[in-house]
């Protein structure tokens, strides 16, 4: 989906939001990072935090990592809607919302989840979207529907501004986003 995430692996969205959800997690490959981490591989974690998911409200509200520090995320959505838990730079969540937008307004993305029905999208609206972007795979990030769960494992590489947040239209305007401070 994100442009800045090239050749990364590709999942069909007809494939199903499970598949989706656990592709981000168990098999983006490591070595395909960003400038201040990137994905490991859950058995490589030293550490698990879960991260409850509330309409719309993340507990707990920030994080503290070190750097190197490789943690396995365990996401539960108790909310009535879909969130997503995506890691990255202020400008990065400001991107990301302007795709997870289209995606709503193509209808990809409903409130609840995946739309795996292509046929009901409004291709009208698609210009300037490329295939690639109608996808949610970047691996650092998960969206996670009502009522399950879902992981994802990261390794912080860098110290920089980072946050955490769900990035489904409105929620990070509702406080849907939390810091990740470096310890030092």
């Amino acid at each position: 989906m994100s442009k800045m995430l090239p050749n990364l692996l590709r999942i069909s969205l007809l494939a199903g939001f499970t598949v989706i959800a656990v592709s981000n997690a168990a098999f983006a490959s490591p070595g395909h990072g960003l400038p201040f981490g990137e994905p490991a591989k859950a058995s490589q974690a030293t550490r698990t935090v879960t991260i409850t998911m509330r309409d719309n409200l993340f507990t707990p509200e920030s994080l503290t990592v070190k750097p190197g520090e490789i943690i396995r995320f365990v996401l539960v959505n108790k909310g009535e809607l879909l969130h997503e838990f995506n890691i990255g730079t202020p400008a990065m969540q400001a991107d990301h919302q302007d795709e997870m937008a289209r995606m709503m307004e193509n209808g990809m993305l409903t409130p609840m989840g995946m739309n795996q029905d292509m046929s009901t999208m409004d291709h009208s609206k698609m210009s300037g979207m490329k295939m690639e972007d109608m996808k949610h795979d970047d691996p650092n990030s998960i969206l996670v529907e009502p009522g399950k769960k879902g992981q994802l494992t990261w390794k912080f590489t860098k110290p920089t501004k980072l946050e955490f947040a769900c990035n489904i239209p409105g929620h990070y305007e509702a406080g849907m986003v939390g810091p990740i401070k470096f310890a030092k």
